[in-house]
């Protein structure tokens, strides 16, 4: 009669660790499709590196700052509608290189200005004008807590004048970080 009881109490077991075994196997399905939280990202204003035979002397500079905005926006709002990401407010960006909007010349500051904003990761995009047609748009993304690189990437040669760069940094952006092309 023991060995019995014994024998039941484990076919009980058994049956209670598979039971286990199955429901975890059911539910890591739905736990591994959970979306992870959001990374903060801080997204500078878009820069202009000019290469252009006209640089520093020709066009408007005013007008090059409003298209600037324009490919901002445009990368922000595509990146905050990814859910992906969550944009973290850089308007606190005190440095000399974010005002000059010339952090791509300061070989990863951003990173350590996009940590003292909340951030996790930076986000600096570049309009490069070839000529007063040509242009090429291009970003790079840091861990904010290492300053190591997490993402560049370039477009295509793109022809369009000034007014089209919001274009060309959405393409990218929504191409080349967020895979939706």
């Amino acid at each position: 009669m023991a060995m019995t009881n014994r024998i039941a109490l484990r076919a009980r077991l058994w049956l209670g660790l598979c039971a286990v075994v199955c429901l975890m196997g059911a539910l890591a399905p739905v736990a591994a499709g959970a979306d992870p939280a959001p990374i903060a990202i801080a997204v500078f204003d878009f820069e202009l590196d000019d290469f252009s035979g006209g640089a520093g002397i020709a066009g408007d500079h005013a007008a090059d700052l409003g298209y600037l905005d324009q490919a901002t926006s445009a990368a922000r709002k595509l990146i905050a509608e990814s859910g992906r990401y969550r944009l973290v407010n850089v308007a606190g960006a005190d440095s000399e290189e974010a005002k000059a909007r010339a952090l791509h010349l300061c070989n990863g500051c951003e990173a350590m200005l996009a940590q003292k904003l909340g951030a996790d990761q930076s986000f600096v995009g570049i309009v490069t004008r070839i000529t007063r047609t040509d242009y090429v748009v291009r970003f790079q993304i840091r861990d904010a807590h290492t300053g190591a690189v997490v993402l560049a990437r370039t477009s295509d040669l793109r022809i369009g004048a000034d007014y089209s760069w919001s274009r060309g940094a959405a393409a990218l952006v929504r191409d080349k970080l967020l895979g939706g092309g």
